[in-house]
C-alpha cells in the first residue's frame, strides 16, 4: 500500500508539524510505504490555464517541473493526502498550487456525476483521499466550507473513499494522535464523503458604504485576455459611468514584485469596493489569487472597516453552481480580512460564450450577462449587495447542458488534432500502460 502525502504547511507551522508526525506514525504503523511531499520545497508553476496537458500533450503538464513528479505519485498511490492550515475555509496557497496541476491525471470529456457535469477518468484507478486541516481556533463556518470543498474534491478525484479532519491548535498530542488513527480506519473500511451543507452568508446593509473608489483584482493567468477580465471591466464600465474612479489590478503579474504587491495593498486600502473576478480551478480559487488574499489579509491585520468585496467567479462546466465552494471561501476571506460582504456573481460555461472577449463584441446571448453586470454595477455603485436577479441571469446555463457536453467533445478533439495530440487523448503517462 502507497500513500502520497501532500503537505501544504507554512514553514515554523508547529500545530502542522503535530499533525504530520502523528500521521506518519500511525502510516506507518499500518504497513503504509509513504512519500511525504513538502510543498514549499518544491518547484512548483502556476498553473497557466492553458489546458495544454489536455490539447498537446495528453496527460502530462507542459510545465516540466516537479508538479509531473507529484502527479505520477498520484496515479501510482493507493492513499492521497491533504495536509494544510485552513486558510479561509480551502486550502493553503502552497497546497493549492499543486492541486491546481492535478487536472493532468483526468480528461477532458464530460460525464455526469450525481447529476452534475464533471470530468472523465483518465486513470481506471484513483487513491482514496484523505484531507485534514488545521486552525489557531475553532471558526466552524470556515470548517464547514473545508469540508465542502474537499467532498467537491472527492468527485473530481474519483476517490473511493473519502474522509475530511479537522484539527486544533489546542489539542494534545494524544488527541491528534487518537483523530488521525479514526481517520485512517474510516479510510480502509470504505467511508464515503458525507452530504455538507455551505453556511449561510450576511446580509450587507443597504447604503453603509459610500462607493467613491474601486478596485478590480482579476486573477487569471490570461490577464487581460481571459473571461474573468470581459466580466469584471464590463461591470467597472458600468461604474466609471456612474462617476466612480476605478483601477484594476492583474494579480499574476504582482505576487513576485515588492514593489507591485506593494502598491496593490496600498490600493486595496484606498478603495471602497474591491470585486474579485477569478475562473474556477478545482473547485476553488487559483492557487496565486489564494496567496494573493493571504497576503492581503495578513496586511489588514485583524482591521475591520466598511468596505466592500465582492466576487465574479466563472467555470468551464455549464452548471454555475460548480462555484459555490469557491464563492464560500470569498465569503470566509472577507470576513476574516474584515471586509464587508457585497454578494457574488457565477458564471457557468463561460469560457464557451466568452473566451476572453469583450462583452461588447459578442452577439445577442450575452445579453443576460451584460444585464446581470448592470443590475450588480447599479447596486454595488450604491453601496448595496448584488441583487438575486442579477444572479440568477447570469446563471442560467445560455444553451442545454447536453448540448455544451457535445460541442465540448468536438472541441476537445478539434483542439488536440492542431497540436497532432487527437490520436493520444487517452494517454496515461504516468502509469506502465500507456494506451
Amino acid at each position: 500500500m502507497k500513500a502520497v502525502v501532500l503537505d501544504g504547511s507554512n514553514e515554523n507551522d508547529s500545530t502542522g508539524d503535530r499533525v504530520l508526525a502523528a500521521l506518519m506514525a500511525n502510516l506507518q504503523l499500518q504497513g503504509w510505504e509513504v512519500d511525504h511531499i513538502l510543498l514549499r520545497t518544491k518547484k512548483i508553476g502556476n498553473c497557466a490555464g492553458d489546458f495544454f496537458c489536455w490539447i498537446r500533450n495528453p496527460g502530462m503538464c507542459n510545465t516540466d517541473d516537479d508538479n509531473r513528479k507529484i502527479a505520477a505519485s498520484i496515479a501510482n498511490s493507493d492513499l492521497m493526502v491533504y495536509l494544510t492550515p485552513i486558510t479561509f475555509g480551502g486550502y493553503s496557497s502552497i497546497l493549492k498550487k499543486a492541486v491546481d496541476h492535478q487536472i493532468q491525471n483526468i480528461s477532458p470529456f464530460f460525464t455526469q456525476v450525481n447529476g452534475e457535469t464533471h470530468h472523465q477518468k483518465r486513470y481506471q484507478k484513483y487513491p482514496d483521499f484523505l484531507a485534514v486541516g488545521w486552525s489557531q481556533e475553532k471558526d466552524e463556518k470556515a470548517e464547514t466550507v473545508f469540508r465542502h470543498l474537499a467532498r467537491r474534491n472527492s468527485f473530481n478525484y474519483y476517490a473511493k473513499s473519502m474522509v475530511t479532519g479537522v484539527v486544533l491548535a489546542s489539542q494534545t498530542d494524544g488527541e491528534i494522535q487518537g483523530a488521525v488513527q479514526n481517520w485512517l480506519n474510516d479510510i480502509r473500511k470504505g467511508e464515503k464523503p458525507q452530504v455538507v451543507q455551505l453556511p449561510e452568508t450576511s446580509v450587507l446593509a443597504y447604503g453603509e458604504t459610500e462607493i467613491r473608489r474601486a478596485l478590480l483584482l482579476v486573477g487569471s493567468p490570461r490577464t487581460r485576455k481571459s473571461t474573468s477580465n470581459s466580466l469584471g471591466s464590463y461591470l467597472f464600465q458600468r461604474l466609471n459611468a456612474l462617476d466612480i474612479q476605478n483601477e484594476t489590478i492583474y494579480l499574476y503579474t504582482v505576487l513576485r514584485s515588492p514593489e507591485k504587491m506593494k502598491a496593490m495593498l496600498d490600493t486595496v486600502d484606498a478603495s471602497d469596493l474591491v470585486l474579485l473576478a477569478f475562473p474556477l480551478y478545482v473547485d476553488t480559487l487559483p492557487g496565486p489569487v489564494i496567496e494573493a488574499l493571504e497576503r492581503i489579509e495578513t496586511h489588514r491585520n485583524g482591521r475591520t472597516t466598511h468596505q466592500l468585496f465582492a466576487a465574479i467567479a466563472n467555470c468551464g462546466f455549464p452548471e454555475a453552481r460548480h462555484t459555490a465552494t469557491a464563492l464560500a471561501n470569498c465569503v470566509t476571506f472577507a470576513r476574516q480580512a474584515g471586509f464587508l460582504w457585497a454578494g457574488s456573481l457565477a458564471l457557468g460555461g463561460g469560457e464557451g460564450m466568452v473566451h476572453g472577449n469583450p462583452l461588447s463584441e459578442l452577439d445577442g446571448r450575452a445579453m443576460p450577462l451584460k444585464q446581470a453586470l448592470n443590475l450588480a454595477a447599479d447596486a454595488l455603485a450604491s453601496g448595496a449587495a448584488i441583487p438575486e436577479a442579477a444572479q440568477d441571469l447570469l446563471a442560467k446555463p445560455f444553451i442545454p447542458v447536453w448540448l455544451y457536453q457535445v460541442l465540448g467533445l468536438v472541441g476537445w478533439r478539434q483542439q488536440a488534432k492542431t497540436h497532432g495530440a487527437q490520436r493520444s487523448l487517452k494517454n496515461k503517462p504516468y502509469t506502465s500502460t500507456n494506451i
